[in-house]
């Protein structure tokens, strides 16, 4: 069974050392690390027994990138899509390009400057990148913004998702739940003031919150906020790995 339409299919890492990042994923999300075989890019693929979750690559030479997560968006024709999403305001990061045996795929940013990638696979296979029963796997996506109004809006028009209901975070305004088929896939929020710039952050599902936690600091990442916990019965850290790129973990605490 193929993807649906705006469906989260695919994870990616930029940072400029695979090696270290590959041993700190693996150490903290149970991630197993492969090249791929993808001539003239060093590319690597992260996932776990039951699937591949996300790719990694060092930025090409003299580019000047944060080290950073960003999400692929499954969608019908990337041409069009990306011709759409130019014209309702956003920029392009990467036009429209073939990756052979892998799909078509572009990068963009919507008009709050986040980018988001946009693609369609070559094939009609099935990606559990985003697989919330699944340890290991991205169980949410949330988007820090400058406009969370305008962003909803945005992502409405050009994915279908849809709002949701939403929770009071003070002088933040609202965390407001991303629905995608009638369910919470994430959500879209105010970036924090003199905080981290607009983006969104991917949390990965791990067996047990304090384990990851523990993880995190021992392979040499920094936790910038929790453990928490959030609706669910289940606890977020966000954190960042030892080269600054920012992620979450959630998961359930163990019974005391």
């Amino acid at each position: 069974m193929a993807n649906r339409r705006a469906d989260f299919l695919w994870y990616e890492l930029m940072t400029p050392d695979p090696e270290a990042a590959s041993r700190f994923y693996g150490a903290v999300l149970g991630w197993g690390a492969r090249k791929a075989t993808m001539p003239g890019v060093d590319y690597h693929l992260l996932g776990t027994e039951a699937g591949d979750v996300a790719g990694m690559m060092a930025p090409p030479p003299g580019a000047p990138m944060q080290p950073s997560w960003m999400g692929y968006v499954a969608v019908d024709d990337v041409d069009a899509a990306a011709e759409a999403i130019l014209a309702d305001g956003g920029a392009q990061r990467v036009p429209p390009t073939d990756i052979p045996g892998v799909g078509r795929f572009a990068v963009l940013t919507d008009p709050q400057g986040v980018l988001l990638a946009i693609m369609r696979g070559a094939d009609d296979g099935t990606s559990h990148a985003f697989a919330p029963n699944h340890a290991g796997h991205c169980h949410w996506n949330e988007l820090a913004t400058t406009d969370p109004a305008a962003a909803l809006a945005f992502h409405g028009r050009h994915f279908g998702w849809q709002p949701g209901d939403a929770m009071p975070m003070g002088e933040l305004g609202e965390y407001r739940f991303l629905l995608h088929g009638g369910a919470a896939m994430g959500a879209v929020m105010r970036a924090i003031p003199n905080g981290p710039p607009p983006a969104w952050t991917f949390y990965f599902g791990v067996p047990g919150i304090d384990a990851a936690a523990a993880a995190i600091t021992e392979a040499g990442g920094t936790i910038h906020y929790g453990p928490a916990e959030v609706p669910g019965n289940v606890f977020i850290v966000v954190a960042s790995d030892p080269q600054g790129a920012i992620f979450g973990a959630v998961g359930p605490r163990a019974a005391s």
